[in-house]
């Protein structure tokens, strides 16, 4: 069984080629990192998001996630939900459905006060991407595998990803 050292990427992880990023390389614990990338979220013609301040969570084996600052979502399209959840590197997150939507799937959630080392994910925002259209600089980005994690993979990103099938000990 492969055990996380922190200094090397396992012999499975795919190789990154020029412009790529491997989520081997990420750190654990995870880490912020300001992003000017074009982010867009959206559900059917309705924008939910658009930013090009955005911040990315970077943790080993997971693709990154991007969360966005409130004053650029769309909150007329959201409405809060009664889930939270506990993240040990964050704190506690909220949730958000659609507020067009009489069910109440969490379609983002959001860290308030989350725990010191990721304050200033405070006043953001982020999205499932399975569960709403989301875009970096123009590419439609998949969901990481798995019904628990809110990744976000472009073609930027190489893997194995954290929710695959045969990754639980990881």
């Amino acid at each position: 069984m492969w055990q996380f050292t922190g200094t090397t990427r396992p012999d499975f992880a795919l190789q990154p080629g020029p412009g790529q990023e491997s989520v081997w390389d990420y750190p654990r614990p995870p880490v912020l990192k300001p992003s000017d990338e074009q982010v867009d979220v959206s559900v059917g013609d309705i924008p939910i998001a658009s930013s090009r301040s955005t911040l990315r969570v970077l943790e080993t084996a997971h693709p990154p996630t991007y969360y966005i600052p409130e004053r650029d979502v769309n909150w007329d399209a959201l409405r809060d939900i009664h889930r939270q959840t506990f993240c040990e590197w964050k704190g506690s997150a909220n949730y958000f459905s659609l507020a067009r939507k009489t069910d109440p799937e969490a379609v983002g959630w959001q860290y308030r006060n989350p725990v010191a080392a990721f304050a200033a994910i405070d006043g953001h925002v982020s999205f499932y991407p399975d569960r709403v259209c989301c875009w970096v600089n123009g590419e439609r980005v998949r969901p990481q595998p798995g019904v628990f994690y809110g990744g976000w993979i472009t073609d930027r990103v190489v893997g194995p990803f954290k929710g695959e099938p045969g990754t639980q000990h990881w």
